[in-house]
């Protein structure tokens, strides 16, 4: 019997059957958090400060229920791959139906539009929170090294990519119900591989340490596990401080650059360089540790976006330039915060039987993220006298400062925390 503490690389078979249903999930995320705001402000016509107010409200209501979703993430496992499967089968054709009416408002009245955006943004994240948690409880669980559960990440965060990359060129190609079809099928492709997926850390021995494991410790709240807040801080103020340009990314682009043919391109730039850069990152955890690598990261970012916040009108190719590298830097973000977690979680004694416990608080921290994004950025950018579409010298140089110096500030606390956790938690090195 192979003992689940050796270290084995992870093969590209399970690697594929298990990342490749985060593609999709990534898929509608992008369009939900960078797309829609945009949409509906500038295509829609629905007002800036109720549109950010509506965004807020159903983000912040959805994030508070998934601690409940990892709670029921957990029981679903515990019941069996089946179980799990069909939960996952079933939440992915709620959230394709929801992600589909999103794209079709009634017009008019800006009630009824605001109206049915939350109605149907609540009903298709909360489906995309409950296949996203089961997704990553399922590759949490097997634990492992660092160097293990970074790749079972980069399997994850690189299908991410994938996802993400494909929804910031397609909509713009093929027209949002075309790829509302193109999401429908990359679901059932991933739900294929997550049905035909084994655990690959050792078979009935594995499962049977985490049942004795199970009986043996009390399902006690991730809140009182001190290694768990101090990397949950770390991870909400680099969270905010990465979903603050991702909310303004269309605004900065069309009113502040002059340059709205290019989104897609900087999207791709964005996305490609992070996905190019994944294994690097991975090696660099192999040599460095978790926390230096996050660290290096985190100060790349910081470069990327102040230098961002300096850019005006015709400035288009430094701002590609500046995507590339911020991408490269985005990788860091990717690969290690969800293999510190999943370390965490085994070293708290819980692995195998409270993760889904845990993701649940980290999903609604990352939900958290998006909603004070969103909902804290846009009123106050309107407050200052910027609204889409603008052309006024102050609300655009307050969109420049929202958008580049705002992350680097929240870059620069989340580093001095990461810092100073690291010499809590000798592992995370």
């Amino acid at each position: 019997m192979r003992s689940p503490h050796v270290q084995q690389a992870l093969s590209w078979r399970t690697g594929l059957a298990y990342g490749a249903l985060a593609a999709p999930l990534a898929f509608v995320s992008l369009p939900l958090y960078v797309t829609l705001p945009h949409y509906y402000a500038a295509v829609a016509g629905a007002p800036l400060a109720g549109l950010g107010a509506v965004l807020l409200a159903t983000r912040a209501f959805d994030a508070l229920l998934d601690p409940a979703l990892g709670r029921l993430a957990d029981g679903l496992l515990q019941r069996g791959r089946r179980a799990a499967w069909l939960a996952a089968a079933l939440g992915s054709l709620v959230m394709a139906l929801g992600f589909v009416a999103l794209w079709h408002p009634p017009t008019g009245n800006s009630t009824h539009m605001l109206g049915w955006l939350a109605g149907c943004l609540l009903l298709t994240t909360l489906a995309y929170s409950a296949v996203s948690i089961l997704h990553q409880t399922w590759g949490t669980r097997w634990g492992g090294e660092a160097t293990w559960r970074t790749q079972v990440t980069a399997w994850r965060e690189g299908a991410t990519l994938v996802g993400v990359l494909s929804a910031s060129v397609l909509p713009s190609l093929l027209g949002m119900d075309a790829t509302s079809a193109v999401l429908a099928a990359a679901l059932g492709l991933g739900l294929l591989g997550l049905y035909r997926l084994r655990d690959p850390r050792g078979g009935t021995g594995h499962a049977g340490a985490l049942a004795a494991q199970r009986h043996a410790l009390p399902q006690q709240s991730p809140w009182r596990d001190a290694a768990f807040r101090r990397l949950l801080s770390v991870f909400m103020l680099n969270g905010v401080a990465a979903a603050i340009p991702a909310t303004l990314l269309p605004f900065f682009v069309v009113d502040r650059l002059q340059a709205p043919g290019l989104l897609s391109l900087f999207l791709l730039c964005y996305f490609a360089a992070a996905a190019l850069g994944l294994p690097l990152w991975v090696k660099a955890v192999a040599r460095w540790g978790l926390a230096p690598s996050w660290r290096a990261g985190m100060l790349a970012s910081v470069i990327a976006f102040f230098c961002a916040s300096l850019l005006g009108a015709g400035d288009a190719w430094a701002f590609a330039a500046i995507c590339l590298a911020s991408g490269l830097a985005l990788g860091a973000d990717l690969a290690v915060p969800g293999a510190l977690l999943t370390g965490v979680i085994h070293e708290s004694g819980h692995g195998g039987s409270g993760d889904g416990r845990y993701l649940g608080w980290w999903t609604c921290a990352t939900k958290l993220n998006l909603a004070l994004a969103a909902g804290l950025c846009l009123p106050l950018l309107a407050a200052v006298g910027y609204h889409s579409g603008s052309t006024d010298p102050a609300g655009l140089q307050a969109l420049a400062w929202a958008y580049g110096g705002l992350p680097c500030l929240l870059k620069l606390m989340a580093l001095a925390c990461l810092w100073r956790a690291e010499r809590l938690q000798p592992s995370w090195r």
